[in-house]
């Protein structure tokens, strides 16, 4: 591998990412890999990886296990990739949303076990608020933000509210929020002249306010944690800015249940501070389509089989 680890970052993906079978080569090939899967199963109680591997798919898209399996498999990988290149230190890592807390832990700012923990915790408090307020998310293909900040601004009523989740990349923002309002902003969208509008498969309103029942509860969880300022420099969703401190690291996993992510911005971020190579750590290459559409002069790479490895070998 050639890569300037002072012109490459990390970053790690978030739900959506998941697929059945999802890390079932990289442990049949990797003693290491084999033995981080087996570690997640004992800590939760149960084969997580058993059900990554096998499913039911519409078990593991159940946010509960979603959230640890991607977490599992992103830090199978990371763990892999620092055996095997042991003195890469990288410029910065950054997160999609669950995948803040993958990178936040392969950074150093908390411990795999707390990690995983957390990231289950994460999931089962998401769920319970969904199932509090069910809303929804739609991905909008074609609109800028202020359009659509207006658009869900003029759907959102005193009780049913919609917002602008995620800025993915130029041209794919996601809304999320209570049923009713989200399928009046999918019309006005539509209206506006939106290329495309894609419900989202998906059960909870994230990044909204209908995760606000979750707050308590998830703060409690990471007021509990052991939490250090991370080891390299992790770009926040929320500030779309690195966070220094511990503290910045509990205020922006803190108010990521209820905010946007700012992808755009957080990638936008890296490559000022020279990034130009993206090494996307965990299931599927989502965020390295996302990455090439931000800027399609950085070199992107994934990192989820055996074959991908020896990929980034040759690299």
């Amino acid at each position: 591998m050639n890569l300037l680890a002072e012109e490459t970052v990390f970053v790690f993906p978030g739900q959506g990412s998941q697929s059945v079978g999802m890390g079932k080569a990289l442990a049949e090939a990797f003693p290491l890999a084999r033995e981080t899967f087996a570690e997640a199963d004992e800590l939760l109680g149960f084969p997580l990886s058993r059900l990554m591997w096998e499913g039911p798919e519409s078990e593991l898209n159940d946010t509960i296990n979603t959230q640890p399996a991607l977490f599992v498999h992103s830090l199978a990988v990371y763990r892999l990739f620092t055996s095997l290149y042991p003195h890469f230190r990288p410029l910065a890592m950054a997160g999609h949303s669950l995948g803040e807390l993958s990178a936040l832990t392969a950074a150093g700012a908390m411990r795999f076990t707390d990690g995983l923990r957390l990231a289950r915790r994460r999931g089962e408090l998401m769920k319970e608020a969904g199932e509090r307020s069910p809303g929804g998310m739609a991905a909008i293909l074609g609109l800028d933000i202020p359009l659509l900040e207006q658009i869900c601004e003029q759907a959102s009523l005193a009780e049913e509210t919609v917002e602008v989740a995620n800025d993915n990349c130029p041209g794919q923002v996601v809304i999320s929020g209570a049923r009713a309002a989200l399928e009046r902003a999918m019309e006005a969208a539509r209206a506006a002249g939106a290329r495309r509008v894609i419900p989202l498969a998906v059960s909870i309103a994230a990044h909204s306010r209908l995760m606000a029942p979750a707050q308590d509860a998830f703060n409690e969880a990471l007021h509990r944690l052991s939490i250090s300022a991370p080891q390299v420099p992790v770009i926040g969703n929320v500030q779309a800015q690195p966070l220094t401190s511990a503290a910045a690291v509990r205020a922006d996993l803190a108010a990521q249940l209820t905010h946007r992510v700012r992808w755009v911005e957080s990638v936008r971020w890296m490559i000022q501070m020279g990034a130009r190579n993206f090494i996307e750590m965990g299931n599927g290459n989502v965020l390295a389509g996302l990455i090439r559409r931000i800027d399609s002069s950085v070199r992107t790479f994934t990192l989820s089989s055996p074959a991908d490895f020896e990929n980034l070998a040759a690299s």
